[in-house]
């Protein structure tokens, strides 16, 4: 929450969430979220917004001096204790499938170092773990590479390149028209970065599917085919293909396609040692990892 108070005292100073948003180095989307929650937690207006312009309502002035107090009062608090370990809590933003897979012994090679930091793993889709790193909600977030680019105030560090493939209940047709003309599609959610992918795919080879269900996790998925409930096209590296029983692959047409794992990071959050020693924790692991043969 400091960092709201952060934010909230250079968008008075500034009269201007995009200026705001230049000084520290976030998107005026991130500022302008983050003075909605502290308003929200708060229970009042701290601005008047006015088309691109804002001013400090009443509630915001008689606020000001305290809010200014607080901060002054925390960096205070903070340069004194700068010398003492790096204890604070990590907020850890991770995708359905590196938490059942990456995550575990990632953790283990972490604690080896910072055994006494508290790591808070929040799970969610690629999109929405994007916007909190933006927000400053998480520090760290372990997801799909998004399509749009990387802001230059975050640092993306690649994990993994996952392949997606096709499965079917066995029995079914080994060809993927025959396939998607005669068996229910379950659909890999289309508000994930990965459900996209597929979705874009499916376009591109100009493909029809029979509409069977949505949703946003690969290894659920892959259960619903292997109980014969319909067919779909997954990322495959991190969810156990291989185990699963009573699927069979089926020829995907035309380029390969591929989604890129990695850790999303802000510049600034790199400067803190424990979060430094939990991504390389994930690169060490990835390079020892291997899907289940």
């Amino acid at each position: 929450m400091i960092r709201y108070f952060r934010t909230f005292l250079v968008a008075a100073e500034t009269a201007s969430f995009s200026a705001a948003g230049a000084r520290l180095g976030l998107t005026q989307s991130a500022v302008s979220t983050q003075i909605r929650r502290l308003e929200e937690d708060l229970g009042c207006t701290l601005f008047d917004r006015s088309g691109k312009s804002v001013t400090l309502s009443e509630e915001g002035r008689q606020l000001l001096p305290d809010a200014t107090r607080f901060v002054a009062l925390y960096e205070s608090m903070k340069g004194s204790a700068q010398s003492r370990p790096d204890a604070a809590p990590l907020d850890l933003g991770a995708v359905s499938t590196v938490q059942s897979t990456l995550l575990p012994k990632a953790m283990q090679r972490f604690r080896a170092a910072y055994p006494d930091t508290h790591v808070n793993i929040v799970p969610g889709m690629s999109t929405q773990l994007l916007t909190q790193v933006d927000a400053r909600e998480l520090d760290i977030a372990v997801l799909v590479k998004p399509r749009l680019g990387i802001p230059p105030e975050l640092k993306w560090v690649p994990l993994i390149k996952e392949r997606f493939v096709a499965v079917a209940p066995v029995g079914s047709p080994t060809d993927m028209k025959g396939l998607l003309a005669t068996v229910p599609f379950i659909r890999y959610n289309r508000h994930s970065t990965g459900g996209q992918l597929v979705d874009r795919y499916l376009k591109q080879q100009r493909l029809w599917v029979r509409e069977g269900m949505e949703l946003d996790e690969p290894a659920v998925i892959l259960q619903m085919v292997g109980e014969g409930l319909g067919c779909a096209i997954i990322p495959a590296d991190l969810v156990p293909l291989r185990q699963t029983p009573n699927i069979q692959e089926v020829a995907m047409p035309g380029q390969p396609l591929f989604r890129e794992i990695g850790v999303l990071v802000r510049q600034s959050a790199l400067k803190r040692a424990s979060a430094a020693a939990l991504i390389d924790a994930f690169v060490a692991e990835c390079h020892q990892w291997a899907p289940p043969g």
